[in-house]
């Protein structure tokens, strides 16, 4: 038994005897990551002088899904449908209010919702994010030695020259040169930073990275050079991600799976070649249909309310009832599951699937 093992025994367990009934999409194998039912609710508080809970924001409403080892995750939609509060939920960075969140530790499972704060270190070498901002997600009194070594001295990983070594190395592999980790921060391109902040998430070789916008901060060149490394830094490292964009266009190239998310639910889990060629649910299709085309006879779908619903009060049934061109009036009323189409394949929209 490894110290992470360890420091986490008493809540470890055999996976293939507690196997959880969720969208796999890859047949029989054990996932790397498993999601059942997870959630994240904000309370929202009156304005008067004693605060009172008056309701919720239902950011992450009963997510589930299954992440193999090697693959790559896709959450899609549109700014505030709780793509970005999955991913941290996922990674203890905010408490889940419920939900279960297996994560695989040499063939033992462990529920990272139910690790007490105080034993989340030792998994943190295992689960590692990318953000979204490379300006601000670096400390800019730091050097890039510094930024990208913090890691290993927390951990107490390594010291002296072996440190300096690790750090050169993984300043190689994400295409900077080792001469850089003396510089600071503001001497770099936005590209260039967020190659420092990929380094420092897998300088620790992490089996999980969580991709938070990595790329919408970036010149489109640069967005495809990064998406390169990305995937180049898998094949040569086994890395398992969940890229997290409001872009449908950029996962379609990165991404094995694609879970479409609006108003803290997923409406569709698809593998990315279905996704495309077979989208099912309304709002999957309205996203497909953004994406610009040169030609000039692809036209958008007609919408007429285009933005989000008020998240803290949202319409029974169908979330998505308000702006569906296909809407029937049991949709206000019906709650929208999601339903197995294929081993490949979930919609959740009753009108879609019959």
């Amino acid at each position: 038994m490894n110290n992470l093992d360890f420091e986490l025994k008493d809540i470890i367990f055999d996976y293939a005897k507690n196997r959880l009934d969720t969208n796999d999409l890859n047949g029989d194998h054990f996932p790397l990551l498993q999601v059942k039912n997870l959630c994240k609710y904000f309370p929202i508080y009156s304005n008067s002088f004693i605060r009172k809970k008056v309701g919720f924001i239902k950011a992450v409403d009963n997510i589930s899904f299954n992440l193999f080892l090697g693959k790559t995750l896709g959450l899609v939609g549109e700014s505030g449908c709780g793509k970005t509060t999955v991913g941290r939920t996922i990674l203890r960075a905010i408490n889940p209010d419920a939900g279960t969140v297996l994560f695989d530790l040499s063939n033992k499972y462990v529920d990272i919702c139910k690790i007490p704060e105080k034993k989340l270190k030792p998994l943190r070498t295992k689960m590692q994010m990318i953000f979204q901002d490379p300006y601000s997600s670096l400390n800019p009194r730091m050097t890039v030695k510094e930024i990208v070594s913090e890691p290993l001295i927390i951990h107490g990983l390594a010291k002296g020259q072996e440190l300096e070594d690790r750090v050169a190395g993984m300043l190689q592999k994400v295409g900077l040169r080792p001469e850089y980790m003396h510089r600071y921060p503001h001497a770099f391109s936005g590209g260039q930073r967020q190659r420092i902040g990929i380094a420092r998430a897998l300088i620790m070789h992490p089996s999980l990275v969580v991709c938070d916008e990595a790329v919408s901060a970036l010149d489109v060149s640069v967005q495809a050079q990064v998406i390169n490394l990305l995937q180049d830094l898998q094949k040569e490292l086994g890395l398992t991600y969940i890229f997290i964009s409001h872009n449908i266009g950029i996962v379609k190239h990165i991404c094995d799976n694609i879970a479409v998310m609006y108003c803290g639910k997923i409406v569709e889990l698809a593998k990315t070649e279905e996704l495309f060629h077979n989208p099912m649910h309304p709002y999957t299709r309205l996203l497909l249909s953004s994406v610009p085309s040169p030609d000039p006879d692809i036209h958008l779908i007609p919408n007429e309310q285009s933005e989000l619903p008020d998240i803290s009060n949202l319409p029974s049934g169908c979330s998505f009832f308000s702006r569906c061109p296909i809407h029937t009036n049991d949709c206000s009323r019906e709650e929208q599951n999601l339903i197995k189409i294929n081993d490949d394949h979930y919609v959740a929209c009753n009108i879609t699937t019959k």
